[in-house]
Protein backbone atom coordinates (compact mmCIF):
# COMPACT_ATOMS: atom_id res chain seq x y z
CA UNK A 1 0.00 0.00 0.00
CA UNK A 2 0.72 3.32 -0.13
CA UNK A 3 0.82 6.61 2.38
CA UNK A 4 2.11 10.12 2.49
CA UNK A 5 5.15 10.20 4.84
CA UNK A 6 6.03 13.73 6.01
CA UNK A 7 4.76 14.76 2.38
CA UNK A 8 6.24 12.11 0.23
CA UNK A 9 4.99 8.89 -1.20
CA UNK A 10 5.65 6.19 0.89
CA UNK A 11 5.29 1.99 0.45
CA UNK A 12 4.73 -0.45 3.42
CA UNK A 13 2.56 -4.07 3.28
CA UNK A 14 -0.67 -4.00 4.19
CA UNK A 15 -1.74 -4.40 7.67
CA UNK A 16 0.72 -2.21 9.09
CA UNK A 17 0.31 -0.21 12.47
CA UNK A 18 2.10 2.90 12.98
CA UNK A 19 4.21 1.15 15.54
CA UNK A 20 5.58 -1.19 12.54
CA UNK A 21 6.10 1.95 10.40
CA UNK A 22 7.96 3.35 13.40
CA UNK A 23 10.08 0.30 13.67
CA UNK A 24 11.00 0.58 9.88
CA UNK A 25 12.04 3.73 10.08
CA UNK A 26 14.45 3.12 13.10
CA UNK A 27 12.48 5.50 15.62
CA UNK A 28 11.47 3.10 17.68
CA UNK A 29 12.45 4.42 21.70
CA UNK A 30 12.78 8.08 20.47
CA UNK A 31 10.62 10.92 21.17
CA UNK A 32 8.32 12.05 18.79
CA UNK A 33 4.75 13.02 18.06
CA UNK A 34 2.81 11.22 15.04
CA UNK A 35 -0.18 12.64 13.31
CA UNK A 36 -2.40 10.45 11.31
CA UNK A 37 -4.76 12.45 8.68
CA UNK A 38 -4.33 15.51 10.86
CA UNK A 39 -5.09 13.94 14.14
CA UNK A 40 -2.33 13.13 17.05
CA UNK A 41 -2.00 9.32 17.91
CA UNK A 42 -1.25 8.42 21.52
CA UNK A 43 2.10 6.44 22.07
CA UNK A 44 -0.32 3.98 23.93
CA UNK A 45 -2.21 3.67 20.13
CA UNK A 46 0.28 3.34 17.90
CA UNK A 47 0.66 -0.49 17.71
CA UNK A 48 -3.53 -0.32 17.74
CA UNK A 49 -3.73 1.89 15.00
CA UNK A 50 -3.85 0.32 11.53
CA UNK A 51 -2.89 2.57 8.47
CA UNK A 52 -4.44 2.23 5.29
CA UNK A 53 -4.33 3.21 1.39
CA UNK A 54 -3.80 6.63 0.99
CA UNK A 55 -3.19 7.77 4.77
CA UNK A 56 -1.43 10.60 5.26
CA UNK A 57 1.24 10.14 8.36
CA UNK A 58 3.37 12.94 9.83
CA UNK A 59 6.52 11.95 11.98
CA UNK A 60 7.88 14.95 14.13
CA UNK A 61 10.84 14.50 16.43
CA UNK A 62 10.60 16.06 19.76
CA UNK A 63 14.04 18.23 20.07
CA UNK A 64 14.76 19.30 23.54
CA UNK A 65 16.61 23.13 24.29
CA UNK A 66 16.82 25.91 26.34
Amino acid sequence: MHIQLNGERYELPDGQSVADLLQRLELTGRRLAVELNQDIVPRSQHAATLLGEGDQVEVVHAIGGG
